[in-house]
């Protein structure tokens, strides 16, 4: 592990709402120059009062999309000293796009994965399709896993005996994916969690009003997952996570802050 020069430093954050816009933030008052991608306009406004170098909204078009992006820097500003990768857990594709565009480019990649949760009284499952094969007669599931997989999940669940609805992002393109996953549309709540001293208040009237009896969410770790966690043994409900992917074999990587810093303090003097 060889040491970078300090006067330049350039990152590329690539995140989202969670751990992203506390990354920026620090990593500014630390002198550093952040550029930070985000995928949607919503995402964006957690950075609005940051002094970022620049901000891009949008989806990235693979590894080529990527290598392009590095090139222009390169041509911009002599590139960056070291792209972060804080992308969600479940957003495989563009943390293996990452690693292929930076390797073939020979530029520094960390990847900053958030530490797994204790499981506690949750059961954790491989995916959406592990349901089918359960006894869920009886069951009121509440699914927190995003639109992507809804549609096989609630498929999944329903072959299993529950009743099954779901909490999905307010964009267009999670209600159309929600619209098409088999659930009638009262069973449907559009709602972006908040992360603040009263969250959890709407999850939790939510889950009284359709009388709840299990949670379904994703592995992914940080406030949300606790959030869910948190809820479930208030309500004494059953909490289903499903298992969160390995990261990318070869990434260097961190699980939190204190570690982020004391790799740059080793490779950044």
């Amino acid at each position: 592990m060889h040491q970078r020069r300090k006067c330049h430093r350039h990152l590329w954050l690539l995140s989202g709402t969670g751990e992203g816009p506390r990354l920026a933030e620090d990593l500014i008052k630390r002198g550093w120059n952040i550029s930070v991608s985000v995928v949607s306009r919503q995402a964006s406004f957690a950075y609005r009062d940051l002094p970022l170098a620049k901000l891009t909204i949008g989806s990235i078009s693979g590894s080529e999309g990527i290598k392009k992006i590095l090139i222009e820097a390169q041509i911009a500003h002599k590139g960056f000293d070291l792209i972060i990768d804080a992308t969600h857990p479940f957003a495989a594709l563009i943390s293996s796009n990452l690693r292929e565009a930076c390797k073939e480019l020979d530029q520094p990649l960390l990847r900053y994965e958030r530490p797994i949760e204790e499981l506690g009284n949750a059961k954790l499952i491989h995916t959406p399709k592990d349901f089918s094969g359960f006894d869920l007669r009886g069951q009121r599931l509440l699914m927190a896993i995003g639109s992507r997989s809804l549609k096989e999940a609630s498929m999944a669940a329903k072959e299993g005996g529950a009743i099954v609805f779901a909490r999905i992002l307010p964009m267009q393109e999670s209600l159309l994916k929600a619209l098409n996953s088999s659930l009638p549309e009262t069973h449907l709540a559009t709602l972006r969690p908040i992360i603040s001293e009263c969250s959890g208040d709407i999850e939790l009237a939510l889950c009284r009003k359709w009388s709840i009896t299990g949670i379904v969410c994703r592995q992914s770790g940080g406030a949300t997952e606790k959030l869910w966690q948190n809820i479930s043994k208030l309500m004494k409900l059953d909490l289903w996570l499903i298992s969160r992917p390995m990261p990318p074999v070869g990434m260097e990587t961190v699980n939190t802050f204190e570690e982020l810093l004391n790799y740059l303090a080793i490779i950044y003097v």
